[in-house]
């Protein structure tokens, strides 16, 4: 007698769902890399009266196919290399009898976004830096294809035995680092309203809320100044005392810095957590200094945020005096000053356009 039993499995199954996951971003992974061996040459003697042994008629192998790393438009993380770490390409194809030589195999491309560096990671050297769309680099050579028998032939060798092995495709392990290109950066300790700009003179929509460390990836917005002129400014997640030394995220925050031309320190007036506004501007700068000099010499806008607040005036006033420089005031809330503060940024921007 055969018992049969039944579940109800359907509860069981994931319910459908149309909730979209926020999409991951991704500024540096290692990826192994091995290109295509390249197809063996083959020894083969065609059938043919009076030719010695028929004669030679081994075809040549195909090229292994290579790994080439394009910068493409559209493409803004690093993320589809999260879940393959090992990239390989496929062999050429072998040759074979009556003079056949091998295919080619392809060529793997691998899309990055616009800014990537690679980085070999065991000579530590930059093998490229693909700064500009549509930039692309082999990354890993593919083998050449052996030789068949027929290449061997000569006067006085009629009937060679002779062939080669396909070459061995290029091994690289590289490390593929995103640098966002944005033409103004935004700087500041968690909470000085970076976020917040970002969303008012932009597209942008950053996530925002009334505690550090909202922005935990960099945001870009394109900021039209007027019909014809534009700029883009990336919002770069709150800087931390030690990042240049790798605290809190360190390296990850600063590294998108450097492509910027133009940096907006922003300055909250009344920190969460009581601290001294103006000690808060020289420790962002400190910190600047000492990942990269170069970068702290970078023409920068000081302005203090959240200008509905008492007390702005008087912190601003306590900057200039402390700096030497012009420092701007503004609000993302009400407005004020949003427009001298684009317009500000913009001719500093173009000042670092021009040629020299």
């Amino acid at each position: 007698m055969c018992i049969l039993f039944y579940w109800e499995v359907s509860s069981l199954q994931p319910p459908a769902s149309n909730l979209k996951l926020p999409p991951m971003f991704v500024d540096r992974v290692t990826v192994e890399m091995e290109a295509g061996k390249g197809g063996d040459g083959c020894m083969s003697f065609r059938r043919e009266k009076f030719v010695p042994r028929g004669g030679p008629d081994g075809g040549d192998g195909g090229n292994g196919g290579s790994i080439i790393v394009l910068a493409e438009p559209g493409v803004d993380s690093l993320a589809s290399l999260v879940h393959r770490k090992h990239w390989r390409a496929k062999s050429g194809v072998p040759g074979s009898g009556s003079n056949r030589h091998g295919a080619n195999a392809k060529d793997l491309t691998i899309l990055v976004p616009p800014g990537t560096v690679l980085v070999d990671a065991t000579g530590d050297f930059v093998l490229k830096d693909l700064a500009v769309p549509g930039e692309s680099v082999v990354a890993a050579q593919g083998g050449r294809g052996g030789k068949g028998n027929v290449r061997f032939k000569s006067s006085t060798n009629q009937a060679p035995r002779e062939s080669t092995r396909g070459g061995t495709g290029e091994k690289r392990r590289l490390v593929f680092e995103l640098k966002v290109i944005a033409d103004v950066g935004l700087l500041g300790k968690p909470n000085a309203g970076k976020s917040t700009l970002l969303s008012r003179v932009s597209r942008a929509r950053p996530e925002i809320a009334d505690y550090p460390f909202t922005t935990k990836i960099p945001n870009l917005g394109i900021v039209q100044v007027d019909m014809d002129r534009s700029m883009v400014i990336a919002d770069i997640p709150g800087l931390i005392e030690g990042a240049h030394s790798g605290a809190g995220l360190g390296h990850e925050f600063l590294r998108h810095v450097e492509r910027t031309r133009v940096l907006i320190h922003l300055v909250e007036p009344m920190p969460m957590d009581e601290s001294d506004p103006v000690e808060n501007y020289r420790a962002i700068r400190e910190e600047l200094f000492l990942y990269d000099e170069n970068l702290s010499a970078r023409p920068e806008l000081i302005a203090v945020s959240k200008a509905e607040l008492p007390g702005a005036e008087e912190v601003r006033d306590q900057l200039r005096e402390a700096t030497g420089s012009d420092v701007l005031l503004f609000s993302s809330v009400t407005g004020q000053g949003l427009n001298d503060l684009i317009h500000r940024t913009f001719a500093l921007l173009s000042e670092e356009r021009q040629p020299t």
